[in-house]
């Protein structure tokens, strides 16, 4: 399996790094000042290679508090407000796509 560092990073417009808090599971966010968010407004945005790249690799050496780090487009609005940029992005962000029923 190739470390996501070894991939090759083609970044197409904004993008953050995004992970799982290794507690609980959450969706959270790399944060500019190198934490975590749990708030995808708190995330850094990053537009080319490189710095995504070094953004990553933070990610990534923080092991112990998140997992699975990864670069994830978003789309930023035109009130400045970031969303995600695809649609496994907003299931992640927004959870389930179906109704949980009550088991009886």
């Amino acid at each position: 399996m190739t470390s996501p560092l070894q991939q090759k990073i083609r970044i197409t417009g904004p993008s953050v790094v995004t992970a799982n808090r290794t507690f609980d599971g959450v969706v959270i966010y790399r944060t500019g000042n190198g934490g975590w968010s749990t708030d995808l407004a708190d995330a850094a945005i990053v537009r080319e290679a490189d710095p995504a790249r070094a953004l990553l690799a933070e990610a990534v050496a923080d092991d112990i508090g998140a997992v699975g780090a990864y670069i994830a487009p978003v789309k930023i609005d035109d009130a400045g407000t970031i969303i995600p940029g695809n649609l496994r992005e907003q299931i992640r962000k927004t959870g389930l796509t179906i109704a949980l029923t009550a088991q009886a």
